[in-house]
């Protein structure tokens, strides 16, 4: 598994909050690098993986309530 560079506790954050913080977060990182989230929303699950997908992202690893999401770009 790759080793994130960052952590961020998005806790309850809901699909909309969630996915626009990561976002965000993502842009500060180079490409490549990972970021692990956690993240306790009951729709993370699905929201995680399909914004991964959306946005050309690559979700590492997904074990709700962590997920692990590689930049894209390298």
């Amino acid at each position: 598994m790759d080793t994130p560079v960052t952590f961020w506790d998005a806790g309850e954050m809901g699909c909309g909050e969630l996915v626009l913080g990561l976002r965000f977060r993502l842009l500060d990182l180079p490409p490549g690098s990972v970021i692990r989230v956690r993240a306790t929303d009951p729709a993370a699950p699905e929201d995680i993986p399909a914004w991964c997908r959306m946005t050309g992202h690559a979700l590492v690893s997904a074990d709700h309530p962590f997920y692990s999401v590689r930049r894209k770009g390298a």
